[in-house]
């Protein structure tokens, strides 16, 4: 059994990938400084949080988790802000992506 902890920690770290590739599109290629800085301090801060979660959830279910968040909120983040298309073979992989996360979030593998 893991700490309620840890899996805060991943939660974070997964919401902090997509947050960083939104703050790297905002910062127009590394030229506006104040997203480019954004986007540095989210690319280390995702990682470090997962780092904190792998002291207690095994390093392959952690990892597994963080990028389904990161691809998760990255799809959602790109119809709700780029007006991207929703396709329903799109949403039928993201929804395997989905229940994947949960059941190794719940099973522990």
């Amino acid at each position: 059994m893991f700490s309620i902890i840890a899996y805060i920690w991943l939660i974070i770290g997964g919401i902090l990938e997509p947050a960083w590739i939104l703050a790297m599109k905002k910062s127009k290629n590394f030229k506006d400084p104040k997203w480019t800085v954004i986007t540095a301090i989210l690319v280390f801060a995702s990682p470090f949080f997962l780092s904190l979660a792998m002291r207690e959830i095994p390093v392959g279910t952690a990892y597994a988790v963080w990028t389904g968040i990161g691809a998760i909120g990255a799809m959602v983040l790109g119809v709700l802000l780029y007006k991207e298309r929703v396709e329903r073979l799109r949403l039928f992989f993201i929804s395997l992506i989905i229940i994947g996360t949960v059941g190794l979030a719940l099973g522990g593998v």
